[in-house]
C-alpha cells in the first residue's frame, strides 16, 4: 500500500486519517459479483450524501440520483449490461439535471460534476465495505434512451452512469495503475526536478 511521507506539522491522528483515505482510494476495485444480502437504507443514504459532497462548477450541483432497489426494476435496468446490475442490492443512477446545469458552452460541465459525484459514491461504497462498479450510459444514445425509458426520466434528466452496488461476492486485487510516463512537470514531457 502507498505509505504517506512524514510531513512536518501533521499530527499522528491527521496522518492516520490521511492514510486511511489514501488506502480507501488505492484499494477500490470494480466489483461485479454480489451476495443476496440487501443494502440498507442508511448505507444508500451515506453513499448519496457522499455523491452530493462532490465538487461542482460554480456550485450548480446539476445532478439527480435515482436509487433502484426493486429487483424487477434492477432486472429491467440491467438490460444488455448483464447480471451485475440485476444481482446488485442497489443501483444508483447518476444523472445530469439540465435545468440546473450551466447554460451555453459551460453546460457540459455537468459531466465533470456528475463524474466527481460518481467517484465519491464508489469511494463511499468501498469505505463502508460494499462493492460497486461504474457502468457508463452517456454519451451512448442507445444506453441513455434505454435507461431513461426504464426509469421514466424526463428529457431534462440525462443518465450519466449506472453504479451497481452490493455486498461483494468477489475480492479482486487492486491494480497498481501508477505509470510515471503519464506524468509531466511544468510542460508536456517535462521531468521532475
Amino acid at each position: 500500500m502507498l505509505a504517506l511521507a512524514i510531513t512536518a506539522g501533521v499530527s499522528a491522528q491527521q496522518k492516520s486519517e490521511a492514510q486511511a483515505a489514501i488506502n480507501n482510494i488505492m484499494t477500490r476495485t470494480s466489483i461485479r459479483q454480489y451476495t443476496d444480502e440487501t443494502v440498507s437504507k442508511a448505507d444508500i443514504e451515506t453513499m448519496l450524501r457522499a455523491g452530493m459532497a462532490a465538487p461542482t462548477a460554480v456550485n450548480r450541483q446539476p445532478w439527480h440520483f435515482v436509487a433502484v432497489t426493486d429487483k424487477a426494476k434492477l432486472a429491467e435496468l440491467a438490460g444488455r449490461r448483464g447480471g451485475m446490475i440485476k444481482q446488485a442490492g442497489v443501483a444508483i443512477v447518476v444523472c445530469g439535471n439540465m435545468d440546473k446545469a450551466m447554460q451555453g458552452p459551460g453546460q457540459a460541465f455537468w459531466v465533470q460534476d456528475c463524474s466527481a459525484a460518481t467517484e465519491n459514491i464508489l469511494l463511499a461504497a468501498n469505505a463502508i465495505g460494499l462493492g460497486a462498479v461504474w457502468t457508463g450510459c452517456y454519451p451512448m444514445g442507445d444506453r441513455v434512451a434505454e435507461v431513461s425509458k426504464t426509469l421514466k426520466l424526463p428529457e431534462t434528466i440525462v443518465p450519466l452512469c449506472v453504479i451497481a452496488i452490493g455486498h461483494p461476492a468477489e475480492q479482486p486485487a487492486p491494480k497498481d495503475k501508477w505509470k510515471p510516463e503519464n506524468v509531466s512537470y511544468n510542460e508536456f514531457g517535462g521531468k521532475a526536478e
